[in-house]
């Protein structure tokens, strides 16, 4: 069996067998394959992860601007005055 030679090296005098190109290759394909795999599987391990605090932050800043509308509408004096009649009516009664 001949040895198979690269043309890139052929007027330099320099000649890579295949079957080393095809090794190398293959070498690189392994590596890239096995980094693949591994960022993979850090990505499906945890995907949510920072999701939880910023669902958090969320929920807070809707809860403190739902808290302030309602302390803005208990302050108004039709409100209060409603409560009042409410409270009133419920201890005559009672």
């Amino acid at each position: 069996m001949s040895k198979q030679t690269d043309a890139i090296g052929a007027g330099t005098g320099i000649s890579v067998p295949l079957c080393e190109r095809v090794a190398g290759w293959r070498e690189r394909a392994e590596r890239g394959i096995c980094l693949l795999d591994a960022r993979m599987r850090t990505l499906t391990a945890e995907p949510e992860e920072g999701a939880a605090t910023a669902e958090y932050a969320v929920v807070l800043v809707a809860a403190t601007g739902f808290a302030a509308l309602l302390v803005a509408i208990l302050k108004s004096g039709t409100v209060k005055n409603l409560l009042t009649d409410i409270v009133k009516q419920a201890l005559n009664v009672a």
